[in-house]
């Protein structure tokens, strides 16, 4: 019999919801005391000449009620942890452990999904494993409360044309054990069904749940279809022929739900209404709409949704229903089917905060640049060079000829502060160019932070900031040390004394001979200009010849000493801004490689973490010779 839609406008909805609300909470009353309304919703007419929810009626004709289901408060409980395998486990231990690892990294409310998948997954660990929650639901005038009175056997909700009829999930259970399942849906007693005899035996296990409309007019209605929802074990969706290409089912639930597929039942019910082949075009448009929605569709022995064609007035497809239903509850496996998805679905949030874009961290390059910009910063190259003029100044000192360097003294005393010691000039009016550290800082944190997720890369860039405070003060320090021993006297070569002698022996001759020929002059001594001039001669070209070897050898030390103070004034640069500025972002990289790490695991994919960024693992932040920094290269997945 075909349905009649219910039309007009949202008041007249809500006023004709409310009368039918009050006369059946006024049938209640009278019979068992102030309660919710009992009731359904389906667009099937009932049979003719009878009105019959299951409950009110009987009490009227006087048969006996039902049992309302009460649960044993001396019954164990069953944990579901027994239900699921090791792998399930192991991605909540992940979540539970990413979520810790991520609180102060990110806001709260990306976190609560996961947070809530965990809070549920506790509570469903403490209840019973032995019982399957399944919610029926669908829009107005589906069939929904039909098709749940014929899987019971007996009507147990209530069916009729007035919109909105339920008002209130109504609870079947198959068997006992289910009372914490229930009060956790927030079903009360009073609502709870028991079908007759116990119903089939291969529903022992079964909960289902009739839902109000999803579509009702009515908010409250929506968002108890809501609650429950995201609490069930599984949910069959009821569609009509009318309403199943409605866009508020599609964008608000299947699609949304997608990756719920293996715990989704899609009935496409009132196909009694449909003449010839219109049944086969419905349901083939409704299973092009799902695939269009990415939920995956359970045929030819693949895991996905169920989508099952049938008549809940008739008969057509219940059984079939109900032997589907049969095995699914007998599998005991729906809560971890269900608790798996949500995990899914809650790393799916997430993964743009936790997937990186590309290739991350520091490799060897960044850091030697970095080293280098300090080194600049500070004047290292200055620094040795200014090293190496010392060495060379001192060399001349110490084996130039007495007569230049009187020379040389007599220059710099006639030149205004030309006696003062020359201080090394550095390049930058100061030690340290802040602007240069603070670029180099900058450019660092920069190359670490690219292709991480926003918090991440945020985290890296404040780390870095955190780090550089005080780093200009540092640097100064290293460079005026540096200065100091620079300043002070370098060391001798070995060679150095013996040059020392051949320039004492070269002056010596010449004041020898000096001293003859002058003797000679005044007639101390006989004539003979020949030896004594000989002796000036040797000792006058002797002395520069032995200044100028001595400039030549001193060249080589001279540029090692300069290059070894550049060394020393680059390294101290390179362990400061490796202390102050790397380790803190190493630090963050090695946070997110571990939340990184427990995403994986979130996701299934934990053996492919660390070793899909680069061609060696565990390199690419790695601290090289020297460096101190311990990370790593990934890219996104």
């Amino acid at each position: 019999m075909a349905l009649t839609a219910i039309t007009g406008d949202e008041n007249e909805t809500d006023d004709r919801a409310q009368e039918t609300d009050e006369r059946v909470h006024e049938h209640d009353d009278r019979v068992h005391g102030p309660a919710e309304s009992l009731d359904g919703a389906d667009g099937q007419q009932p049979a003719e000449g009878s009105w019959d929810d299951g409950l009110i009626a009987r009490r009227a004709k006087g048969e006996e009620e039902p049992e309302l289901f009460e649960e044993d408060p001396g019954e164990e409980h069953v944990e579901i942890g027994g239900a699921y395998g090791g792998p399930l486990r192991a991605r909540l231990d992940a979540l539970r452990e990413l979520v810790g690892l991520s609180r102060t990294r990110l806001e709260g409310s990306t976190l609560a999904e996961a947070g809530r998948v965990l809070d549920e997954a506790s509570a469903r660990q403490r209840l019973s494993a032995r019982h399957t929650v399944v919610a029926i639901a669908g829009a107005t005038g589906s069939g929904k409360s039909t098709l749940f009175n014929a899987l019971a056997q007996v009507p147990l909700s209530e069916t009729g044309l007035r919109r909105p009829t339920t008002a209130a999930p109504i609870a079947c259970s198959w068997s006992e054990g289910a009372a914490g399942l229930l009060d956790r849906l927030a079903i009360p007693p009073r609502l709870r069904r028991r079908p007759l005899a116990g119903g089939d035996e291969e529903l022992s296990g079964l909960v289902l749940v009739d839902l109000p409309d999803h579509d009702s007019a009515v908010i409250k209605h929506r968002e108890q279809v809501d609650r429950v929802l995201a609490l069930v074990d599984a949910v069959i969706w009821v569609v009509d022929p009318e309403k199943y290409a409605d866009a508020a089912l599609h964008e608000r639930y299947l699609r949304p739900l997608a990756g719920h597929a293996e715990i989704t039942f899609v009935v496409l019910n009132q196909v009694d209404r449909l003449p010839g082949e219109a049944a086969d075009h419905v349901l083939d448009d409704l299973r092009r709409l799902l695939d269009e929605d990415g939920m995956a569709l359970g045929e030819h022995g693949e895991p996905g949704a169920t989508v099952l064609p049938l008549s809940a007035l008739t008969g057509q497809g219940v059984d079939e229903l109900r032997d589907m239903l049969g095995t699914f509850v007998q599998e005991r496996s729906a809560a971890a089917r269900r608790l798996s998805a949500d995990v899914d679905a809650a790393a799916g949030k997430l993964r743009s905060v936790y997937v990186a874009a590309g290739r991350t961290g520091l490799n060897e390059r960044a850091r030697e640049d970095f080293a280098a910009r300090l080194a600049e910063a500070v004047g290292a190259k200055a620094a040795g060079e200014a090293a190496e003029r010392e060495w060379r100044r001192h060399a001349g000192r110490a084996c130039g000829t007495p007569w230049l360097r009187l020379w040389r003294w007599y220059e710099r005393s006639r030149t205004p502060g030309g006696g003062a010691p020359q201080a090394t000039t550095p390049v930058e009016e100061e030690l340290t160019a802040r602007q240069r550290v603070e670029q180099a800082v900058r450019t660092v944190a920069d190359e670490a932070a690219a292709g991480l997720p926003v918090p991440w890369a945020q985290a890296v860039r404040e780390a870095a900031v955190r780090g550089a405070d005080g780093l200009p003060e540092a640097l100064d320090e290293l460079a005026v040390r540096e200065a100091v021993t620079t300043s002070k006297k370098p060391l001798r070569p070995a060679w150095w004394p013996a040059a020392v002698l051949a320039q004492a022996s070269m002056t010596l001759l010449q004041v020898y001979g000096g001293l003859w020929l002058v003797g000679q002059i005044i007639g101390i001594f006989e004539p003979g200009l020949i030896v004594p001039a000989l002796l000036m001669v040797a000792g006058i070209v002797g002395g520069p010849l032995v200044e100028w070897a001595c400039t030549a050898a001193v060249r080589g030390p001279a540029r090692r000493y300069g290059q070894d103070a550049q060394r020393r004034l680059h390294e101290a640069a390179a362990g400061c801004g490796r202390a102050k500025v790397l380790d803190p972002i190493a630090g963050e990289l090695m946070r997110y490689r571990e939340v990184r790490e427990q995403y994986s695991a979130v996701s299934g994919r934990a053996g492919m973490a660390g070793h899909a960024g680069g061609s060696r693992p565990g390199t690419g932040l790695g601290g090289g010779r020297g460096s101190g920094v311990t990370g790593f290269s990934t890219a996104g997945r």
